[in-house]
Formats: C-alpha cells, sequence, structure tokens
C-alpha cells in the first residue's frame, strides 16, 4: 500500500480493488459519491505505470461511471489527475449535479456547475453519515459487478 491509498482511508473507504487500481470514497465528498481512482503502485507519473494498469483501468472506469449511476444519476462526471499533494498516481471521480443533492441528513451542493468543481467545498459528515454512505457506494458497486 502506498501512502496515497493510506491518506484516503484503505482499506476502510474501499469500494473496489483491482490487479493495478483502487477506488476509494473520497473522505471529503466535494460531491456526492465523490471517489478517489488510485493506483496501487508506487508510480509517481502516469508514465511510470506498467501498460497492464492501462488496459485494465478501461474496466474500472466503466464500473466506476455504472456504479455511481445507479447510485445517483449524474449529469457530468469529472476525472482529476492533480497530484500535487499527494504524490502516487491517481484520480478524484467527481460525480457532477446540476442541483444539489441531498443524502443521509447532509446537503451536498456543486457549487462549481458547470464549470470547474470546488474541491474546498465539502459538507461535514459525521461519522455514521459517512458509515451509511460508504455502504451504499459499496452495494451500487456490487450491484453492478
Amino acid at each position: 500500500m502506498n501512502a496515497t491509498l493510506a491518506k484516503f482511508g484503505y482499506p476502510g473507504t474501499l469500494l473496489q480493488e483491482s490487479e493495478h487500481w483502487c477506488v476509494l470514497m473520497r473522505p471529503q465528498q466535494v460531491t456526492l459519491g465523490a471517489l478517489v481512482l488510485a493506483a496501487k503502485s508506487e508510480a509517481n507519473a502516469m508514465s511510470l505505470l506498467p501498460p497492464a494498469a492501462f488496459t485494465e483501468l478501461s474496466a474500472v472506469t466503466k464500473r466506476i461511471e455504472q456504479s455511481l449511476v445507479r447510485f445517483r444519476p449524474y449529469g457530468k462526471i469529472n476525472y482529476i489527475c492533480l497530484m500535487m499533494v499527494d504524490p502516487h498516481v491517481h484520480f478524484h471521480v467527481l460525480p457532477r449535479y446540476a442541483a444539489a443533492q441531498d443524502f443521509g441528513g447532509a446537503t451536498f451542493p456543486d457549487p462549481g456547475w458547470p464549470g470547474v468543481p470546488d474541491l474546498k467545498q465539502a459538507p461535514q459528515l459525521t461519522d455514521p453519515q459517512r458509515s451509511t454512505l460508504h455502504g451504499a457506494l459499496l452495494d451500487a458497486f456490487r450491484a453492478s459487478g
């Protein structure tokens, strides 16, 4: 496990794992259903990933999109590969919504819609809310696999 996976809560936030990738529920829910798609390797540049990781990426992103639509239909989806603070290859996966979404007693606005998402905006979730959201996302992933 690399440090980026650990920062985003692996294994407690895990939704799907494959040979080269982990899909995690993003602890800060910038938008409802925000995920992190993280490479399992120590690679700190896309060019350092093995070719098999790119092949597998197609199936992983397909399952992400099917699962998120099953969980809550979104208007758009953004994959953002920043790697500014966390060095290992990873994407922030943000389902985007034209209107604020309610889930588990919390409201999730998308203040950047339809433009650039605001990565500093996220509702404060309680541990029970975070657990309920993780369970709902996990159910959607299981149903899509």
